[in-house]
């Protein structure tokens, strides 16, 4: 009876125990939680985690300033940049972001500020991984999470094709200064517009889908809109892409393409593990979100890094997943309260405290950040947040809103002028301006009138330009009674 009791007592006592440490994690939205942790050390880690079966929860990864070219922000920065913008999760335009959490994400040049390695947002193949290198931690459009250490591009699978003549050519690059005989594909994250060229040719296409990681067995389909020989700087729509063409391969392009034809366009990553010749577990295909990584995969499979040569204790940026849960991890460093720690620290903090079976390791030292809910949770060591180049982001999809105020071919007025921007939301570039008093007409388009950035956006042809003007900004034209009307 007595053995009984203890036996009682222990059972008892280690349910407290989970219970107490079930109650400390705080939801701060459906299916994302946060906690902060004491670790030995000392050290302090703050960490969100994610429900991955939460039907409106996402993982996106987020540019500093919205471009590629325009230079680094903090994640606080980032994370606003984002809030209320529209993104492709469930595999439609118009959803909106609730950013809930934020970390920081790859290392960067701090001669270019661009991220170290590639990058994949709101299914947007923005950034290319660099041949033989990893892309990290990788999160599809059907929720399947796995870490890409090897990856590279064939180039026979990463093409353009052109239906109407049967021909194809290779993609040479993304979002990259176009060289000689190369065909450069620009999206909507390089800039506003492409770069300034006097050769070659640029041709926009307005895509069906962002330019998703798709194999040849498939592909995204786009219509030509505009061809401009020896043209640059291109406007980049937020549902368009550029392919922009040197010397033969300009040659070839134009040769291919009309006004209205179909262009499809193939990508395909080969991925590999650590040793980069046995295939990897995970297919990138349709892959929503992706960042590079830094140094190392710290927890594989349950089994923690073994560190040789050590690693020095420093702060840390981290992802780790398991069955139930996707965890952003950022642990303090470089002070007395807040050593940091070092690769293995990291992967059995992961595993015994947060029960994840696989963790990656992020850009940190300064860079560390964890925002959560509208502030900076933890204490980056520089005394303040670094500016880098990207992050990533735990996100609560809100439904479609759309506005029926106008219809397509209405006639409508800007009375006190209007800006004219490449995608419905602030977040977009500015395409034009117009005066006041201009006139022009609904374009016919799926999103007309949709929510984004706290206003209902409309396609609108002002004779010269077409752009997204908000609806605040526009009035309907009165039409003049028919003439019968006058004499009634």
């Amino acid at each position: 009876m007595k053995r009984w009791v203890v036996w009682l007592g222990i059972v008892l006592g280690s349910l407290s125990l989970s219970l107490c440490a079930l109650a400390q994690w705080q939801s701060v939205a459906p299916g994302i939680d946060y906690q902060e942790f004491s670790a030995s050390g000392p050290n302090n880690v703050f960490v969100t985690r994610m429900d991955r079966d939460a039907p409106d929860c996402t993982i996106d990864s987020c540019i500093a300033q919205g471009k590629l070219v325009s230079g680094r922000e903090p994640v606080s920065a980032m994370a606003n940049r984002y809030e209320d913008v529209i993104g492709y999760w469930g595999q439609t335009w118009g959803t909106r972001y609730d950013v809930v959490a934020a970390i920081n994400g790859d290392g960067f040049s701090y001669e270019t500020d661009l991220p170290t390695g590639g990058q994949i947002i709101s299914g947007w193949y923005a950034k290319r991984f660099n041949e033989f290198s990893g892309a990290g931690f990788v999160w599809t459009l059907n929720r399947q999470v796995f870490l890409a250490e090897c990856v590279n591009h064939r180039s026979d699978k990463n093409i353009v094709a052109y239906p109407a003549t049967g021909q194809d050519q290779h993609i040479n690059g993304i979002n990259t200064a176009r060289g000689a005989d190369e065909l450069i594909i620009y999206t909507p994250q390089y800039d506003s517009y492409t770069p300034a060229a006097s050769g070659g040719a640029e041709v926009l296409v307005e895509l069906s889908r962002p330019m998703l990681i798709m194999p040849l067995s498939n592909y995204v389909s786009g219509t030509v809109r505009e061809i401009r020989p020896n043209q640059g700087t291109t406007p980049l729509p937020f549902d368009c892409v550029v392919l922009s063409a040197d010397g033969a391969a300009a040659a070839k392009l134009l040769a291919n393409v009309g006004l209205g034809s179909e262009v499809r366009i193939s990508q395909e990553i080969t991925h590999y593990q650590a040793d980069c010749s046995t295939p990897g577990a995970g297919d990138l295909t349709k892959t929503y979100s992706c960042i590079g990584y830094m140094s190392q995969v710290f927890l594989r499979d349950g089994i923690v890094y073994d560190d040789d040569p050590p690693s020095p204790r420093e702060p840390r940026t981290a992802v780790a997943y398991n069955n139930d849960y996707i965890f952003f991890v950022v642990c303090d460093g470089r002070s007395g309260i807040s050593v940091g720690m070092t690769y293995p620290e990291l992967g059995n903090f992961c595993l015994n405290t947060l029960a994840a079976t696989h963790g990656i390791n992020q850009d940190g030292g300064g860079s560390s950040t964890l925002w959560v809910d509208g502030e900076v949770k933890n204490n980056p060591s520089d005394g303040s947040e670094r500016y880098v180049a990207n992050g990533l982001m735990m996100i609560r999809v809100q439904d479609r809103s759309q506005s029926s105020a106008f219809a397509a071919e209405d006639e409508v007025e800007a009375p006190a002028g209007a800006t004219l921007r490449l995608g419905p939301g602030t977040n977009y570039g500015v395409r034009a301006t117009v005066a006041s008093g201009a006139e022009g007409t609904i374009v016919a388009d799926a999103l007309n009138g949709v929510l984004a950035k706290g206003q209902y956006w409309w396609k609108c042809d002002f004779g010269t330009e077409t752009g997204w003007v908000a609806q605040s900004s526009l009035s309907q034209v009165a039409t003049a009674a028919p003439r019968w009307e006058a004499y009634r």
